[in-house]
């Protein structure tokens, strides 16, 4: 999408190890769109090996998708917010525990501080939910983030309502389109989408 040509994109990972493989092909597309996409990860993706994958094995294909370092600490985030370098700040995948942190203003991982900086700059923040608990305890906290100014969702659904019937995942294949309509102050529509067919 041409509104994405120049731009610089935020693309926060947090721990939600199950749906990295969906969520790489994205950073491509962001990339052929002609954005610049800087990695910023939790600490999750810097030290956890899982049966979905190595933490080395996904920081590589990070580093080798964006051609840029990781940036994994705060220290590292902080600048983000007086260098104004984002032009959108996208969370994929966005567990329940950095939701819930984000809607109760703790900054404690880079991918937080870099959500800060970026509504600090009163720039798009979009968030990709990937959460066991949705439709539980994180239901108030995603109600709150959706009541908020500047925070656009990926549109989500429930992913296995027979199996695990709180849990809401956010369609990976919308980042990009989803970031494009932020910036241009669209949600973009429909929000609640039916994940998965049975």
């Amino acid at each position: 999408m041409s509104m994405l040509q120049g731009k610089t994109v935020g693309f926060g990972l947090s721990g939600s190890h199950c749906t990295f493989e969906e969520t790489m092909p994205q950073i491509k597309r962001f990339v052929d769109a002609g954005a610049r996409v800087v990695p910023i990860v939790s600490n999750t993706i810097m030290t956890t090996d899982t049966r979905f994958g190595t933490s080395q094995s996904w920081q590589q294909q990070i580093k080798d998708l964006t051609g840029e370092e990781l940036i994994s600490t705060i220290p590292q985030a902080e600048p983000l917010g007086p260098s104004k370098l984002l032009d959108v700040m996208l969370i994929a995948p966005c567990t329940g525990s950095t939701t819930s942190r984000l809607a109760n203003a703790i900054t404690d991982s880079a991918v937080l501080m870099a959500a800060k900086a970026t509504m600090r700059n009163l720039r798009p923040l979009v968030i990709a939910i990937s959460t066991n608990d949705g439709l539980g305890l994180n239901a108030a906290n995603i109600a709150k983030l959706l009541a908020a100014k500047n925070i656009y969702f990926v549109p989500f659904g429930q992913d296995a309502p027979d199996k695990k019937p709180n849990s809401l995942v956010a369609r990976m294949d919308l980042l990009l389109e989803t970031c494009a309509a932020a910036m241009e102050g669209r949600q973009l529509q429909p929000l609640l989408i039916e994940r998965f067919n049975y």
